[in-house]
């Protein structure tokens, strides 16, 4: 999988985005990028997609996230679901930040996932690169039927250097 890619936005906003091709259909990729089964395994936090434009979104901790940070249990943040058009758009805040999953058939049967998370500061940006990156190599590892024997969160740990700001 390619590196994400920090840009800026057209109204002065910082845009993280990943691209990946993916073999399996966009109907298959929608499960595992809004159904609580999968998401459990990559997700950076306990959330329940309601696919309803316009519904509110409450995104809790996840016990890793309170043995690695030390957050309180009953940190939670909140977001809106901004656009659903299944096999194709998921659009939601999550408190101040967009997240755009988009998936566009590659005309083999395959499709492309897109994520682009978009954040108002750039060191945000680079603070959430290795750990979307290694929430996007579960993502394969479940479309391709793989194992994951692997913890997202020290995969995280092993690609943040990739994701350091230049001086």
């Amino acid at each position: 999988m390619d590196n994400g890619i920090i840009s800026l936005t057209y109204d002065g906003r910082v845009a993280l985005s990943f691209r990946l091709a993916v073999p399996q259909s966009p109907d298959k990729v929608w499960k595992v990028i809004t159904q609580r089964e999968f998401l459990e395994a990559w997700f950076p936090a306990d959330v329940e997609f309601d696919l309803t434009p316009g519904a509110d979104l409450l995104f809790k901790v996840t016990p890793e996230q309170i043995k690695r940070y030390g957050l309180p249990a009953d940190h939670a943040t909140r977001g809106t679901v901004i656009s659903v058009r299944p096999n194709h758009i998921f659009e939601y805040l999550w408190d101040a930040e967009t997240l755009h999953w988009e998936l566009v058939p590659d005309g083999t049967g395959g499709c492309w996932l897109t994520l682009t998370h978009t954040m108002e500061e750039e060191e945000s940006a680079y603070a959430h690169a290795a750990g979307w990156h290694a929430g996007l190599e579960v993502v394969a590892a479940q479309l391709d039927g793989r194992e994951v024997d692997w913890s997202p969160w020290d995969r995280a740990d092993e690609l943040a250097p990739q994701y350091q700001k230049s001086a």
